[in-house]
């Protein structure tokens, strides 16, 4: 009988693959997910665990896939269902696991919701009344320079969007908007997927009054535009907690998955994300180590804040790069024996901290799918990503 491993995220090594210049399976310069199949056994070689794909919905690709218009579906861009459903079957049979993106703040499923005041999907996304001179209701700034307001000249009011005019925030207040959410979660979990990297997690509930961001002090020239406020007000709510919920309820339905937040937060704030009692997101990323200069040193003392801000039980990651960051190879180059310290210092402390919890790691009741312990793979010095 297979060994049982409920936690095999754990000791899980994920790889992100940002499918559109991944692998070119048809010579049409695009990476698909044929691309993918054929590239397992690269995978595999590397010693991953799990294979974590930006979105292959449908899309208009105003931002390359996180705009999504069908969140059951596959963009033709990447291929069908059916090559979906086959990489599934070979990823499972090659011990691999799929997580797929889900990007429940934002959409571009907005044609109903701006054409009335009165439509029944109009409560789905963001909508204020102007300021008292007709400008934006208040000050906060789109991540990706601007107003985070649009108007809305059919319906005289501005929307919201954290990110392009095209990505309307969705409301997540609204219970009809949640629970559309957790529909196209159980579809995905459905078909085999075996979790999912939520995008911009702690941007999901905006403050219920809408008051202005304060300016931040510290903002110097040079910087995005959208660090002159703090976002108080628009990201980074106590509701959250509840929303975040719910979502680990419906991935708990399921056996053996996992829930990834992504959380661009310091580290005592970061750490509220794994939720009342752990029932939050499993792993909320710690992206400490994307901004971190080369520097054994200078590492430790990150890992050292970070454990000392986790709960008791709740489960450090490391995010070593992802599609919005340079290669962590490319960062790493120049550093010379230093930058390769460094890398060998978190190493070890990771092996010392997986001896230090595996002790109090309970046992698991689903089968095991060819997930192994970090330690055994450093065993067989395999390369890693």
């Amino acid at each position: 009988m297979a060994q049982k491993d409920e936690l095999w995220w754990r000791h899980g090594i994920f790889y992100q693959i940002y499918p559109r210049s991944f692998q070119d399976s048809n010579a049409d310069g695009v990476g698909d997910i044929a691309g993918i199949i054929d590239r397992l056994p690269y995978l595999q070689a590397l010693g991953i665990d799990a294979v974590w794909l930006s979105p292959i919905f449908p899309s208009p690709m105003a931002d390359f896939g996180y705009d999504i218009a069908d969140y059951t579906a596959v963009d033709p861009l990447f291929g069908t269902m059916d090559d979906f459903d086959a990489l599934m079957t070979t990823a499972h049979a090659s011990g691999l696991k799929i997580i797929l993106d889900l990007v429940p703040n934002h959409t571009s499923w907005f044609i109903a919701s701006r054409s009335s005041r009165d439509d029944p999907k109009r409560n789905w996304y963001v909508w204020r009344e102007p300021a008292a001179d007709g400008g934006p209701p208040n000050n906060w700034l789109s991540e990706f320079g601007g107003s985070a307001w649009q108007y809305g000249a059919t319906t005289r009011q501005y929307y919201y969007h954290a990110f392009l005019a095209e990505q309307p925030d969705l409301n997540s207040r609204n219970p009809a908007v949640r629970e559309a959410i957790h529909d196209l979660m159980r579809f995905w979990l459905r078909k085999g997927v075996d979790g999912f990297r939520v995008d911009v997690i702690w941007h999901l509930i905006k403050d219920a009054e809408f008051r202005d961001n304060p300016l931040n002090p510290n903002f110097q020239p040079g910087r995005p535009p959208h660090e002159r406020i703090l976002p108080l007000h628009s990201a980074d709510q106590p509701e959250v907690d509840e929303v975040i919920a719910e979502i680990r309820r419906v991935v708990d339905q399921f056996d053996c998955h996992v829930l990834i937040g992504e959380i661009y937060l310091p580290a005592e704030r970061l750490v509220a994300y794994y939720g009342k009692n752990l029932a939050g997101a499993h792993l909320p990323f710690n992206f400490a180590l994307l901004s971190a200069p080369w520097d054994a040193r200078g590492i430790e003392k990150i890992i050292f804040e970070y454990e000392s801000a986790l709960a008791a039980g709740a489960w450090p990651n490391w995010v070593l790069g992802n599609n919005d960051r340079p290669r962590v190879a490319s960062r790493g180059r120049g550093a010379g024996a230093r930058g390769r310290d460094a890398v060998v210092d978190l190493a070890g402390n990771a092996d010392a901290l997986l001896r230090r919890r595996d002790r109090h790691a309970p046992g698991g009741d689903c089968a095991r799918s060819g997930a192994r312990s970090l330690r055994e793979e450093r065993s067989r010095d395999r390369r890693r990503p």
